[in-house]
């Protein structure tokens, strides 16, 4: 700890009182490491205040003492946009004690929520009031709006509802001088110049801290379809999403899952199994909602994929007979990253390419990873209705010490350069943070490039808002 973060410790102290300051490393250490355990930072102190004031007053703490800060929520991030730098020259701030609902309006389709509200409890408040709010992912147990806002998250709706960035109708938050911005009004027309919500939102914290976010809310469902379905190829799942959307416009989850992915999960993870008998190269798995009791949405999903059947899109179906059903199928999805954890290394890639060639080109570029890097394993699963497919290369018979650093990273840059062939994105919903600030560098345009060192150099100066990520 060198004598200026002493002196902002000391009076963030003295300011917020001893339950905002956190010394003690035994506490901070659970969250100076990333999701993912490959990122490993460190911290003098974690600061924890609980209101927007209080951020405030962090904030220009910070400035006047030149002490970086590195704003954390729920620390589920995927790019270790959250985690401090490793020679401990930042300090946490931590969101997590700001986790009030301020408002949840079901004439007005709004709620008002804190930047340390968990997902899962805004989902639980939302269908309190007949309502809610149509984003969720894996971690909703422990991820926070404040992070979901920062990182632009997508999720398993995006096919319907857009991401995080089409659902918040307004920001709050703490500048980098500690001015508070207040955009919560969530006005539907507002056309005062530049929007300083929507650059806040996917800024991964470098251009301010959220503290609240005004967030758009649906009808609560009356009815609730999962089905799961094996094709033989990723192009015959794309063939079903686009039969199930000339008949219904109900389907707002569509899946692609490889086999081998959902062995790994019923290999590592407990109480799992497959939903269908017999083998199927690749599955789908399909939710289909509605908020009008009138339409039987079960009924409706099992005739179109009877039909589907009949047309040979697809091998086989199942739809889900109860909710603990649904949610088992469900489960196999979100077990993925953690099945392929346990078994062994594995390189994660958040890419997009356009939805029409995605099942070309996933296809394709697994076979180009597996051919030049003999014994690794390639494959895809994820979003395909939105073009978002998470590649992942397992380390399989080239496991070592050093992998990620070695191997691991010249694997990523031929993926990379694959995705960028292919005219798409390195990021889709899992942000920049610091796993992917070099190869946004040597991958976008150098104008691009330019326009973002130049507004985080406009509004943060002093380059005190969670250094190193994000802009290159």
């Amino acid at each position: 700890m060198n004598d200026s973060e002493a002196r902002l410790i000391s009076e963030a102290e003295r300011r917020l009182g001893p339950k905002a300051v956190i010394t003690d490393q035994r506490e901070i250490e659970p969250w100076v490491t990333d999701w993912r355990g490959r990122v490993h930072g460190a911290a003098p102190a974690m600061l924890a205040p609980s209101s927007t004031e209080e951020v405030a007053e962090v904030v220009k703490l910070a400035s006047e003492h030149r002490v970086p800060l590195v704003p954390q929520g729920g620390n589920t991030g995927m790019s270790a946009g959250a985690t401090p730098p490793g020679d401990g020259s930042a300090v946490l701030l931590s969101l997590r004690r700001m986790n009030r609902i301020r408002s949840m309006s079901a004439e007005n389709r709004l709620a008002i929520a804190e930047a340390g509200v968990i997902l899962a409890t805004l989902h639980d408040a939302a269908h309190e009031v007949g309502m809610r709010f149509p984003l969720t992912l894996g971690a909703r147990g422990s991820c926070t709006v404040g992070g979901l806002a920062s990182t632009n998250a997508g999720g398993t709706q995006v096919l319907k509802f857009g991401t995080m960035r089409s659902l918040v109708a307004g920001v709050e938050a703490v500048l980098p001088d500690g001015s508070i911005h207040n955009g919560l009004s969530g006005l539907k027309k507002d056309n005062r110049g530049y929007s300083l919500d929507q650059l806040l939102i996917g800024a991964e914290g470098t251009l301010g801290v959220i503290t609240a976010v005004a967030l758009k809310l649906v009808p609560a469902i009356t009815g609730r379809a999962v089905a799961w379905a094996g094709v033989d190829t990723p192009a015959d799942a794309l063939r079903l999403l686009r039969f199930l959307e000339v008949h219904t416009d109900s389907v707002e989850g569509f899946e692609l899952i490889p086999e081998e992915c959902l062995q790994l999960v019923v290999k590592h993870i407990r109480g799992t199994r497959s939903p269908l008998h017999g083998s199927h190269q690749w599955h789908v798995l399909i939710e289909a909602t509605t908020s009008k009791p009138v339409i039987d949405i079960g009924g409706q999903l099992e005739r179109l994929l009877t039909r589907a059947l009949q047309e040979g899109i697809i091998g086989d179906a199942a739809l889900a007979a109860s909710e603990a059903q649904a949610e088992a199928f469900w489960k196999l999805r979100d077990s993925i990253s953690e099945a392929e954890r346990a078994e062994g290394q594995t390189l994660a890639h958040d890419i997009s390419v356009a939805v029409g060639d995605m099942p070309a080109f996933l296809l394709e570029a697994s076979s180009e990873v597996e051919r030049t890097f003999p014994g690794v394993s390639a494959t895809g699963f994820g979003h395909l209705g939105d073009g978002n497919i998470h590649f992942h290369v397992r380390a399989g018979s080239r496991t070592k010490p050093d992998w990620y650093e070695g191997e691991g990273a010249e694997i990523t840059r031929f993926v990379d350069d694959l995705v960028t062939a292919a005219g798409g994105s390195i990021s889709a919903e899992h942000g920049i943070g610091q796993l992917k600030r070099a190869e946004l560098a040597r991958l976008t345009p150098p104008g691009r490039v330019q326009a973002l060192r130049a507004i985080k150099q406009a509004l943060d100066p002093l380059g005190i808002m969670n250094p190193g990520k994000l802009v290159p």
